[in-house]
């Protein structure tokens, strides 16, 4: 990777894929930061000028299709394979380590640590297969789960329909594993809007001992649960952290219960130099490592004392997924992985 002080440094060819990348990386922000608030105000704009028939015509359209998110979306797979992506994917960069074959003659369940500020890693591997992901699982037709909300909001709920996205709400999530009997995989960041709070570089904290609903979803549909871990998500943006309660720290889990998702305080590198703040992430390297599949039988009605023990295997293969990685993803051999 070319030295970030110097992103247009080098020969002409070199600063030309450097810029793409850059602004592959920069799109992925401002897209993922404001196109649905800025869709959502145009659509009520529009409809005090001369060309109001237009959110109407939306407006129609999103009645007609406001079930289609619930019941397995619309992707498009030239979206999630554009050339765009893959500069993105080099501008860090990002990439996937299989640990073992995960066959398309069943259902999974994939658990993506940590949440980081904007998924990058899950988002880039997974949606987008920026990595060949597409090619590496054969067979395999992978959505990830997204805030519910987020679908509610005009033009954008169908820019991330078209890239593989789905609702996390159990309506969506059963259709997929039920949609089909074999090679569907739903890919759930389990630590939500709560793991955001803690995406704080060269930190490894997932919250996960209470978070159980994925292990319930598993074993309705006898999907087997894979860990996933994306090493270097929490380092492509420093994070304002504060101390659980403080009144800002308050302020935060509040927002995010109503909202949804958590308010964090962050910030990466300007556009042309990194002395400067700004929303272009940082260029960490980004490693997804996707672990062994943890077989799980079908149980309509899981019990609690079902669901805790294939949660505690699940917690197991991930903490050994995680030590067995570490060094190779540049982490130091003192550091280890904290679930609370």
């Amino acid at each position: 990777m070319e030295d970030a002080k110097a992103p247009f440094a080098s020969s002409p060819k070199t600063s030309w894929k450097r810029c793409l990348n850059i602004l592959g990386a920069y799109q992925y922000v401002i897209t993922f930061l404001f196109m649905g608030p800025f869709f959502t105000f145009l659509t009520i704009f529009l409809l005090f000028t001369p060309l109001w028939s237009l959110s109407v015509l939306y407006g129609v359209w999103l009645i007609i299709d406001w079930d289609t998110p619930q019941r397995g979306g619309r992707s498009f797979k030239w979206i999630r394979k554009c050339v765009i992506w893959n500069y993105m994917r080099d501008y860090y960069p990002v990439k996937l380590i299989k640990t073992a074959e995960l066959p398309p003659d069943r259902n999974y369940v994939l658990g993506a640590h940590p949440h980081g500020i904007m998924c990058m890693g899950p988002g880039c591997n997974f949606a987008i297969g920026g990595t060949n992901t597409f090619e590496i699982f054969p067979g395999l037709r992978l959505n990830v789960g997204t805030l519910v909300n987020l679908f509610n909001l005009p033009v954008y709920r169908d820019y991330i329909m078209a890239l593989g996205l789905c609702p996390v709400s159990r309506q969506s999530l059963d259709y997929l594993l039920s949609s089909r009997p074999s090679g569907q995989a739903v890919i759930i960041m389990v630590g939500g809007a709560q793991e955001a709070l803690n995406a704080i570089p060269g930190v490894h904290r997932l919250t996960l001992r209470n978070r159980k609903g994925f292990v319930r979803l598993a074993l309705r549909h006898g999907a087997s649960l894979v860990p996933v871990y994306s090493f270097g998500e929490n380092d492509i943006f420093r994070v304002k952290s504060f101390e659980e309660g403080t009144w800002q720290y308050v302020v935060q889990v509040t927002f995010k219960k109503i909202a949804g998702f958590s308010p964090c305080i962050f910030w990466g590198r300007s556009l042309f130099s990194q002395n400067f703040w700004g929303l272009l992430p940082l260029p960490k390297p980004i490693t997804t490592v996707v672990g062994r599949p943890i077989p799980v039988p079908q149980v309509f009605q899981p019990s609690e004392d079902q669901v805790n023990h294939y949660h505690q295997l699940y917690m197991q293969e991930l903490q050994q997924l995680f030590e067995g990685h570490k060094a190779r993803c540049g982490v130091p051999a003192s550091v280890h992985l904290t679930l609370v």
